[in-house]
Order: structure tokens, then sequence, then C-alpha cells
């Protein structure tokens, strides 16, 4: 599993999500990649499709499942909506969910491939 932490130079909840993602690896016992990513400039932040600082990716999935589909991108500050409070780092308990949909996904698709080389066979 490969875990991105992206963030732009000076966020402010940058060592506090760094943290949250080793804290919610070692919870969730993930056999994980951990990359710390900086994002400098407009047009990187465009090519990577980064939803702001910071951001958490487990195997290319947002660590907020909305995110995917929300295309705007751009060097700013990031806001994680926890019920009726708002944060500038997403949780540990958001991050345990992803890697868990991370872990999911991976074993469908060793399911499927091991269902493909069943039949090929």
């Amino acid at each position: 599993m490969r875990i991105e932490v992206l963030t732009f130079e000076g966020c402010p909840n940058a060592e506090d999500t760094r943290e949250f993602v080793r804290q919610a690896v070692r919870l969730e016992a993930a056999d994980a990649t951990i990359e710390f990513i900086v994002v400098n400039t407009p047009d990187e932040a465009q090519q990577i499709r980064f939803s702001g600082s910071p951001s958490v990716r487990v195997d290319g999935e947002d660590v907020e499942p909305s995110a995917n589909s929300k295309g705007a991108y751009g060097l700013m500050c990031r806001m994680y909506e926890f019920g009726s409070k708002f944060s500038g780092a997403p949780s540990i308990a958001m991050i345990r969910a992803a890697i868990r949909r991370g872990i999911r996904r991976s074993r469908e698709r060793k399911d499927a491939h091991d269902a493909q080389q069943f039949e090929s066979v």
C-alpha cells in the first residue's frame, strides 16, 4: 500500500497530518510505504490533482471520498468536515477508514485476478 501526504511549504497542518498518518498505519498494522510530497507550483498542483494542503491519498484515492470528484486543485489550504465541525487536517479515524478501503480494494483485485487465472486453466 502506498500512502501519500501532500502539502505545500509552510502548511500549518502538515506536521499533524504526517503524525496522524503514522498513527493510523500503526493502528491498522498496515504494510504501507508513506511518501511525503511537497507541491511547489500551481501547475504542479493541477497536474497531480492536488486538492489543497494537507491531502492524504491511499493508493491514489483521497481519504475524503468526495474529494476525488471535486476538481478544485491548487496551492490552497484544505478543510475537512467532521459532522458540524471543520479541521485543517484529516482525522486519524478518516485515515484509518481510507486504509481499510485500500486493503479491501487490494483484496478484491487479487480475488478477481485469482478467479481469472483459475478460469483460464
